[in-house]
């Protein structure tokens, strides 16, 4: 029998399975590198997201703050007691000064915003990450109403305590210790008004009003508050000071007779400021913080490398804008005159990967709408109030 003759099937040689496995790989490599190209830009956009939603948030509170400063203080400001030196500005009640050259200005006088040039970083530490560049703080000091005290009537029994009556109960807040209510180290404004205690020229009566700032030292109960001395932001001074809260309220003809009037805001005096929290914690980066009164810090922003800020101010000899001051106090220039608030925040991602670290500004501006009006057109010196 013939058996019948199977044709051999030619296969690859080894030459063309090397060029085919050679193209398969230069294609797997491609492709690797394509996903990693799309990987790394995914990383980039997202890092560069949260950074800049950071520092918005962050601008977004410090504008709210700073376009209220001002508000319900006296116009241009008020003078402090100076008889036991400075008070102070962002110290809790444990003591811990969170600014270098923590003092109000100008002889103990509070404006609505304080300009912190170079001493935006607690303890002065140096933040490695940071352009070569100053770093600022910025104080806005306002009234608070969201928490009213016009529902509260104070008398003042000693020169270091009030006590309170409600003057409607049926009124919200009722409680001077309500949620929101009041805390050791927050600082009240008493406006304290007489009628009749003063003479004018013609030698008709005529209303006085005095001004002055106390920190709460004590709140045994929610109808009494404690202003003892030796408070933490030094604002509760001696009877016998200039401006202090007994002077106030007692040396005012003949204190709290008939028709005279007691108004108490709660202030904030709110400090933004960066802090680089100490070696051993679980946080090491560089944070803007927020500090009210005599309260703690809180932190508002992580990653927060590098706040500056610079002011337009009113010229009250010249009449003139001075703009983007930096330093107005040191320039001779009032805060009780800046007009705008200009803001730039550096931030760094919250992730760090080497050459993948994003860093990047945002500018803001914020009009001081409760500040001193200065009329530049009165005359040829511009009137300021």
């Amino acid at each position: 029998m013939t058996m019948p003759f199977e044709k051999s099937q030619r296969g690859f040689t080894l030459l063309e399975f090397m060029v085919a496995s050679a193209v398969g790989l230069i294609v797997i490599m491609a492709m690797t590198q394509l996903f990693r190209m799309g990987m790394n830009a995914t990383f980039t956009v997202t890092q560069r997201a949260e950074t800049q939603q950071n520092m918005r948030a962050a601008i977004e509170l410090m504008t709210k703050d700073i376009s209220l400063a001002g508000s319900g203080l006296p116009s241009g400001g008020l003078q402090l007691a100076v008889a036991g030196g400075n008070s102070k500005v962002a110290c809790n009640q444990g003591g811990t000064c969170y600014v270098p050259a923590d003092t109000y200005p100008t002889g103990n006088y509070m404006y609505g915003i304080l300009p912190g040039f170079g001493n935006g970083v607690q303890g002065a530490a140096v933040i490695t990450a940071a352009p070569a560049a100053v770093n600022d703080s910025i104080t806005s000091i306002y009234c608070d109403y969201n928490f009213s005290l016009s529902n509260f009537k104070f008398t003042f029994p000693t020169t270091t305590s009030a006590t309170v009556a409600v003057v409607n109960a049926a009124v919200t807040p009722n409680n001077i210790l309500a949620p929101g209510g009041l805390n050791v180290g927050d600082l009240l404004l008493f406006l304290v008004s007489t009628s009749g205690n003063g003479k004018t020229a013609q030698g008709t009566s005529a209303a006085q009003t005095a001004a002055a700032v106390a920190e709460i030292t004590g709140l045994p109960n929610n109808l009494t508050i404690n202003f003892a001395g030796g408070d933490a932001l030094n604002f509760n001074q001696a009877a016998t000071a200039a401006n202090s809260l007994a002077n106030a309220i007692f040396n005012l003809g003949s204190g709290l007779g008939a028709g005279n009037q007691v108004t108490a805001c709660r202030l904030n005096a709110v400090t933004y400021f960066l802090q680089v929290p100490p070696a051993g914690g679980t946080i090491q980066t560089p944070r803007l913080m927020r500090q009210v009164n005599g309260l703690n810090a809180v932190p508002v922003a992580d990653n927060i490398i590098n706040m500056q800020f610079s002011y337009d101010v009113i010229n009250s000899v010249a009449g003139t804008m001075s703009a983007n001051q930096s330093n107005p106090v040191g320039a001779g220039l009032s805060p009780a005159l800046i007009q705008k608030v200009n803001m730039w925040v550096m931030g760094q991602s919250l992730t760090s990967a080497g050459n993948k670290n994003q860093s990047m500004y945002l500018a803001s501006s914020v009009a001081a709408r409760n500040l001193s009006f200065c009329n530049s057109y009165s005359s040829a010196t511009a009137v300021c109030q």
